[in-house]
């Protein structure tokens, strides 16, 4: 199973729900058993920043 991005404050349970589910947006990623809001609220930061360092 491939890897995706390592992403600080994600904790290591979601990352793995995470890593397993391919999810297409962050709703998807939001109805994932083991997925807290929390988790969603630092893939938002995340992908916030990586799409600002790439513009």
């Amino acid at each position: 199973m491939k890897k995706g991005p390592k992403v600080s404050g994600l904790r290591n349970e979601a990352q793995e729900k995470l890593t397993k589910a391919h999810p297409l947006n962050l709703g998807q990623a939001s109805r994932i058993s083991g997925v807290s809001p929390a988790d969603i609220t630092v893939l938002l930061v995340a992908l916030e920043h990586h799409r600002k360092t790439k513009t």
